[in-house]
């Protein structure tokens, strides 16, 4: 009779345990899903893809290739109403962002931002390649001042850097500002000296589709090759590297427009240049796009450069299009090794572009 009590009494308390286990369990399941559902219903994905075919023809030469300009992909998550975080990877070629923004005040006036992020110098450079006109992207100006490539002093660093901004909107949001100190030397590398770079942008919008931008840069830069647009720089030195632009941005449905003013001091060699681009709707998603774009890349030896640049764009899905364009580019100088003469080109790209939301 014990020995039957006793089994009855130890199969209850399994059956017990093992019913208080699985409604555990459940519960566990239960808030691993919740937290789940919170957590992806805070992320948004975005991807995009540019490649094509150039043919350019050179100094008697005549060049044909297939190409892949960009694979990127990025994930934003707003953590809560005032803090979120990014990060940012290019396929082709290495990481590109990754920062976090934290919002001190109610409205939107000011936002701080640590980390890794496009600095704020000219109107084009913190622009998404999806929405530039030019299959080459930024303006000649905007690449060499802001590091986004053509400048060897400061190698290649896509408009990016390591720092810290403050920035924010008021007035209605017609007024936007940010404050950044940045080290520098670019992407995913520590600073090559101990001085920061400190660069401001202002934007406001006197009227609705009228932008106005002003910014600038007053830095010192550590040169980490020698530039044949510098020659008075070797590698290692720190020099003074100063810029500054003006430019506008005006949209309405018969016609969309930028240009800009950009000058830049490295040491003594001063660059100046200046650029309008444009596209005129034609209607079911075809664009007439244009450009012309002046920069002299050290006004003392006239190393002044030329291009103009005209197609059509086809928008056949939201954020994805087709590109031809021809390209012509032309080089004057005193320098033997400078001069490259005129540059012809015809470039087509297509461009594919996804975003991800969750719904609210």
């Amino acid at each position: 009779m014990k020995s039957l009590h006793s089994r009855l009494l130890t199969t209850a308390t399994i059956v017990a345990l093992f019913g208080s286990t699985v409604a555990w369990g459940q519960t566990q399941s239960e808030n691993t899903t919740d937290w789940l559902k919170d957590v992806t219903s805070r992320v948004q994905l975005h991807g995009y893809a540019q490649g094509g075919f150039n043919y350019t023809h050179q100094n008697g030469e005549d060049k044909a290739t297939f190409d892949l300009k960009r694979i990127l992909f990025w994930a934003n998550a707003q953590v809560t109403d005032r803090w979120s975080f990014l990060f940012m990877h290019d396929f082709s070629s290495v990481v590109q962002e990754f920062y976090t923004d934290y919002r001190l005040t109610k409205n939107k006036a000011l936002t701080v931002r640590l980390g890794q992020f496009k600095n704020g110098l000219s109107y084009e450079n913190p622009l998404s390649p999806t929405s530039m006109e030019a299959i080459d992207v930024y303006s000649e100006a905007v690449t060499f001042l802001t590091g986004c490539g053509s400048d060897p002093l400061l190698g290649v660093q896509y408009g990016r850097d390591l720092g810290l901004s403050l920035y924010g909107q008021t007035n209605d949001g017609r007024l936007h500002y940010e404050l950044q100190v940045m080290n520098g030397q670019g992407i995913n590398k520590k600073d090559g000296n101990k001085e920061k770079d400190f660069i401001g942008r202002l934007e406001y919008s006197p009227v609705k589709g009228l932008n106005l931008v002003a910014t600038g840069q007053l830095g010192r830069g550590h040169a980490v090759k020698q530039s044949l647009y510098n020659p008075d720089i070797a590698v290692g030195d720190n020099y003074k590297r100063n810029r500054w632009t003006v430019g506008f941005d005006y949209k309405s449905p018969q016609l969309n427009v930028h240009g800009e003013y950009l000058e830049g001091k490295d040491k003594n060699a001063v660059s100046r240049g200046a650029y309008i681009t444009g596209n005129v709707p034609l209607g079911k998603g075809v664009d007439l796009v244009g450009s012309y774009d002046f920069f002299n890349f050290n006004t003392s030896l006239g190393m002044d450069q030329h291009k103009v640049i005209a197609g059509l764009q086809y928008w056949f899905y939201k954020k994805c299009r087709f590109q031809l364009q021809y390209v012509y580019k032309s080089a004057y100088v005193q320098n033997e090794q400078f001069h490259h003469g005129a540059n012809h080109a015809i470039m087509a790209q297509m461009q594919i572009r996804l975003d991800y939301a969750p719904k609210k």
